[in-house]
């Protein structure tokens, strides 16, 4: 499966193939191809460590600090420790990726998941969101930062537009997702639930490709928060490679149509199939047991 050959498969998928691959099947898994090659690839969740796929009765699971402790500690080198033991725990639940760290500013009191977030220094953020990132992705599980972009209530959370200034966006905002692309290279993205300015996260064009994309230069795949996905073709335009959970909501026999009728056109879903497959071939020679249902 590490020999997967990303653009000869794209070649031999057919459209509705193409399309199935966009969106997850359930809460935590991709969808598999068999034919193909393809495996379906399983996430796993925090928000203090890696608790498998369910949220209750699941099997037991390492309780690391929350992500203000382990910033506290100004530790890089700490933190990569916890990150690769995060790794090594995603390993032994058969998870593929995780999804975290969290490092949204903590700039209200108010903003109910600010113990995930390192910190409300964007700098400390960044750097121990590298560092934290190096430690998965040495285990070779696959990171996904999260949430993008200027995201930090949870009022409203799949309504609100935070309405910012571009500078403050850019030296705030996203300081530690850039630095956490600097220095350590994240597999994935994940995309908030807000909108920045008019405009949701997962279907802005501006940040997902300007940005992250071109600007930064970084190339994984951009998934969105769990119904966190709100359009057929803007999204898709925009860069948003992956839609979570499934069934999907907006992709599906509605893309099928949108994308038969060249809106959107057959190369933007190639590109959303290839960062999908790129992640595939990425994390497809971890020692993961298939079929493990108990986590």
């Amino acid at each position: 499966m590490a020999d997967l050959n990303v653009e000869e498969v794209i070649k031999k998928l057919t459209l509705t193939e193409k399309v199935e691959l966009l969106s997850g099947i359930d809460f935590w898994h991709t969808k598999p191809m068999p034919k193909h090659g393809i495996p379906s690839i399983r996430m796993s969740d925090g928000p203090n460590g890696v608790r498998g796929t369910k949220f209750f009765n699941g099997v037991p699971a390492a309780c690391f600090p929350c992500g203000t402790a382990l910033g506290s500690t100004f530790n890089q080198e700490l933190l990569e420790q916890a990150g690769k033991t995060m790794g090594e725990e995603a390993i032994a639940k058969s998870a593929h990726l995780i999804l975290g760290p969290t490092i949204n500013m903590q700039r209200s009191p108010l903003g109910g998941r600010g113990f995930e977030s390192i910190g409300e220094d964007p700098f400390l953020s960044g750097l121990g969101a590298a560092a934290l990132v190096r430690g998965i992705q040495s285990t070779g599980v696959v990171a996904t930062i999260k949430h993008f972009l200027c995201n930090d209530q949870e009022d409203k959370r799949m309504g609100v537009q935070s309405i910012v200034t571009e500078r403050a966006l850019r030296e705030i905002y996203a300081m530690p997702f850039q630095l956490a692309v600097r220095d350590a290279r994240p597999g994935a993205f994940m995309t908030a639930y807000n909108g920045i300015n008019g405009t949701f996260c997962s279907e802005n064009p501006k940040y997902l490709d300007g940005m992250l994309r071109k600007e930064w230069g970084w190339d994984g795949l951009i998934m969105s928060d769990w119904y966190g996905t709100y359009s057929t073709n803007d999204a898709i335009t925009a860069g948003l490679d992956l839609e979570m959970p499934g069934p999907s909501r907006f992709r599906g026999e509605a893309l099928q149509f949108n994308a038969s009728t060249g809106k959107p056109f057959i190369h933007h879903i190639d590109a959303r199939v290839r960062a999908l497959l790129q992640l595939v071939k990425k994390v497809s020679s971890l020692p993961i047991q298939e079929n493990v249902s108990f986590c």
